[in-house]
């Protein structure tokens, strides 16, 4: 007897109520596997060959022919996933911990010669550490779930201090934010490059397709010199054309005459540029009375300067991939950006004062 027919017989036995369930499982199973094959015996008792149903694409042709003769055999039961019955899964908490503590390593700490991992690779080494193989479908799950992701590593330079000394330099400075006075400022400064010449970076793209970011050829810049306080995420900043101890000076002068006009002293905390310590600067320092004290970071930590995120964000809302035409179209579209986040910086700030 052709099969199609036999499949509709079956259905016929079932009850109203199992019919209900299995539309029910096709239209919303979390299931996705249990929910593909309820979508092919509906489709078959409908009146579709098997034919049909494979050129469909719901399915390939073995899938189709297995779910129809287990149907034929066992009715509803038939379409349960079977592999509850293989026993426990091979993943278990503790190849998940191993994984967790292999993943942040490099494959040469493991006695192999490529630096990045693959999924064939972390197969390999976690059957060594934990006598498991699985295949790569059971690891592209198990990598799924545990969240971990294929990034662009964030290239660093290391810090030339010994750590003991670059941890002291550190506490320095999160103790003085703690324990200042309130009618005394803390404010994380640097400087930034606006490039007419538009930085590029990932974007969403159609497949075979590539978009195009039209460039003016001959590059413009603009250089900003900021400043986030570290208590209330104010975030002021001068602009000039180049990049030189002239421009710092500036942003000092704006600090302690138009921004904190009433503070008693302003401390800034910034890196190591050679343009925050020249012999202008220590001038200009000696000019101001001890009104503004420098603080400075250990050499090449830049994370533990919050403005550089505001800077990095600058870049991936503004300057990539950008479309201005000229300087003053991109410098409005940076300050209007800045207007932006220096409110909601303020706003966070206030926020988790309050809790």
């Amino acid at each position: 007897m052709n099969l199609r027919v036999q499949v509709q017989q079956t259905w016929q036995k079932l009850s109203s109520r199992e019919r209900k369930v299995t539309r029910s499982y096709a239209k919303g199973s979390p299931d996705a596997g249990l929910r593909v094959r309820c979508k092919i015996i509906l489709a078959l008792v409908r009146g579709n060959s098997p034919m049909n149903v494979i050129r469909s694409r719901m399915a390939a042709s073995s899938l189709v022919y297995e779910v129809m003769h287990r149907f034929i055999d066992q009715g509803l039961l038939g379409l349960a996933d079977r592999r509850e019955d293989n026993g426990d899964p091979k993943v278990s908490e503790e190849y998940e911990a191993e994984m967790l503590a292999v993943v942040p390593s490099s494959p040469r700490q493991h006695g192999y010669r490529r630096p990045t991992w693959t999924q064939e690779l972390l197969i390999l080494v976690l059957c060594k550490r934990t006598g498991i193989r699985i295949s790569r479908t059971t690891m592209s799950r198990v990598l799924k779930r545990l969240k971990i992701r294929l990034g662009r590593p964030k290239p660093i330079v290391g810090c030339p201090w010994k750590k003991r000394r670059r941890i002291k330099r550190l506490r320095e400075i999160h103790r003085l934010i703690e324990t200042l006075p309130e009618d005394e400022e803390i404010l994380y400064a640097d400087e930034v490059d606006i490039h007419l010449n538009p930085k590029i970076g990932p974007d969403w793209m159609l497949r075979g397709t590539q978009k195009t970011v039209l460039t003016p050829g001959k590059n413009q810049k603009r250089y900003l010199a900021g400043a986030l306080n570290a208590r209330t995420g104010r975030l002021t900043w001068v602009e000039a054309e180049r990049k030189n101890s002239q421009l710092f000076i500036l942003q000092l002068w704006q600090l302690v005459g138009r921004d904190y006009p009433g503070a008693k002293r302003i401390h800034v905390i910034l890196d190591n540029f050679r343009i925050h310590s020249s012999l202008q600067v220590q001038a200009a320092l000696a000019r101001l009375d001890g009104r503004v004290v420098l603080h400075f970071l250990p050499p090449y930590c830049p994370d533990h300067n919050r403005i550089e995120r505001v800077w990095r964000d600058l870049h991936e809302n503004v300057t990539r991939n950008h479309q201005c035409r000229n300087m003053k179209e991109l410098m409005a579209e940076t300050y209007h950006w800045l207007n932006k986040r220096t409110r909601t910086l303020q706003r966070q700030y206030l926020q988790k004062k309050a809790a």
